[in-house]
């Protein structure tokens, strides 16, 4: 099992940034896949942004192509870089992981753990 802890959420204003953190209980680099996806009040959960287990490959949502960028900065942490934020950005950001690399990338049911989420808010 892994636990993920999401931070860096907050109040931003349009055009602004923010760098979500994803902290693993255990090194996820080379046994997950890593993933962001977003929940917006009324609306379902979505793909934001994923990374394969041996960071060769990213994948994007069309609607944060070019401003949104996920990595891995350690062996425990996937960081969400936000640029250019607009107000329809405003969700709750989860972070989730799944041993391995079996099936679509961007499918959340096909996740196993999560965190808790963190709120991002975009004022106009």
């Amino acid at each position: 099992q892994v636990q993920l802890v999401e931070s860096g959420g907050g109040l931003v204003q349009a055009g602004g940034s923010l760098r979500l953190s994803c902290a693993a209980s255990k090194r996820t680099f080379g046994s997950y896949d890593m993933g962001w996806f977003r929940q917006a009040p009324g609306k379902e959960r979505e793909f934001v942004a994923a990374i394969t287990w041996s960071n060769r490959g990213t994948d994007y949502a069309d609607s944060v192509k070019g401003r949104f960028t996920i990595s891995r900065d350690t062996a425990e942490n996937t960081p969400l870089q936000m640029n250019s934020l607009k107000p329809e950005d405003t969700a709750v950001y989860y972070c989730a992981a799944r041993y391995g690399s079996r099936g679509d990338i961007t499918k959340s049911e096909l996740y196993n753990y999560w965190g808790q989420g963190t709120q991002v808010t975009v004022s106009a």
